[in-house]
């Protein structure tokens, strides 16, 4: 059967103060559509797999935001963290708690915040994917077909005289970091890099041998634990063996080592919701080139801004150029789009 398996713990502190610790924006309507980007990714793995075979891994401190707005997801597939120990130890322990009920799952991994505008082309390569990885020992990734130079996001690099797999598939040569402009400008005009945007596809039996291959401190915690999953000790035991674990994440600990590993090139609208300069190209602009979300916002003499204010605001944004203004409980953000980068200093000197 397949298995969604959705991580959801980040803290998303790019899109403060929309984007809080106690309510990241994975649990918020960041595009005004009614519907949190948790719910959306559930959304569009509907025809993919059944709700009982939907997996969440999240921290301890949301599990009633999750349970809130995933009512249909059995309280055993929601898995809480303790803290934070990055991506590796996220997928392991839902593998191997997978393992014990369904020992011939195909999983797909997915993050819980990212967007995408054509489901239908989603929901055809995952399927592709899906059966590509189902009965053999392959571990594939979906790579983003880059439309910019991009430096925000991690490339994957293809063999130039690697196989098509199934007219589509290529075999993956490197993973490659997050890349300054003059090198991203690079791989988009030497082609055959793709965007890495974390999504997963294999099966049980590869997964558990990745891990024992690769990172065996982290498949030794896990084999511990095992015993205890589905009964009433299992929080408790996860509590005390999960932080245990290196802090690592997947693509350090498994991908850069494994061998049989394929991309999956594809174009079906994807972003990763990562800032609001990201946030500004996903939403409807005005004729003055503003995007908003709120439905009480008049835009006066301001271009190019990107607004975010709860339902019920009212708001008139009067001679601004360029400017991200949102507001969150109470707190009010008004910076230049250019300077993005600093709302985490923003976000501290406030708290300070």
């Amino acid at each position: 059967m397949n298995h969604l398996v959705i991580m959801a713990g980040g803290v998303g502190s790019r899109f403060w103060p929309m984007s809080t610790p106690e309510c990241p924006k994975q649990f918020i309507d960041v595009l005004g559509t009614g519907r949190t980007l948790l719910q959306l990714t559930v959304d569009r793995f509907r025809d993919v797999c059944p709700v009982e075979n939907v997996w969440v891994v999240t921290s301890v401190r949301y599990r009633d935001l999750v349970r809130e707005q995933l009512p249909g997801i059995p309280s055993d597939n929601i898995l809480l963290e303790p803290c934070m120990r990055n991506t590796a130890p996220c997928i392991a322990y839902v593998t191997w708690k997978i393992k014990q009920r369904d020992p011939e799952a195909v999983l797909v991994i997915s993050p819980s915040d990212h967007i995408v505008l054509d489901t239908a082309e989603f929901v055809r390569v995952v399927r592709k994917g899906v059966a590509f990885v189902s009965a053999e020992e392959r571990i594939l990734t979906l790579g983003m077909v880059p439309t910019r130079p991009e430096t925000g996001y991690g490339y994957i690099q293809v063999k130039p005289q690697g196989t098509l797999h199934e007219g589509e598939i290529r075999d993956v040569e490197a993973f490659r970091e997050k890349p300054d402009l003059a090198t991203a400008q690079a791989y988009l005009s030497a082609g055959g890099y793709y965007w890495n945007a974390g999504i997963f596809l294999w099966n049980i039996r590869t997964v558990e041998k990745a891990f024992r291959d690769n990172c065996p401190a982290i498949a030794a915690v896990f084999d511990r634990l095992e015993p205890a999953f589905f009964t009433p000790q299992e929080q408790e035991e996860v509590n005390e063996l999960f932080p245990t674990c290196p802090s690592i994440s997947i693509d350090y600990a498994v991908m850069e080592h494994a061998r049989n590993i394929f991309v999956f090139p594809a174009s079906f609208g994807w972003s990763d919701l990562g800032t609001w300069g990201s946030l500004y190209e996903q939403i409807p602009r005005d004729a003055a080139g503003n995007a908003v979300v709120g439905a009480g916002v008049r835009m006066v003499e301001s271009g190019g801004c990107v607004v975010h204010v709860p339902a019920g605001r009212r708001m008139v944004v009067q001679g601004l150029q360029d400017c991200i203004i949102a507001e969150s409980d109470g707190v009010l953000l008004i910076c230049r789009k250019s300077d993005e980068q600093r709302i985490k200093e923003f976000s501290a000197a406030l708290n300070a």
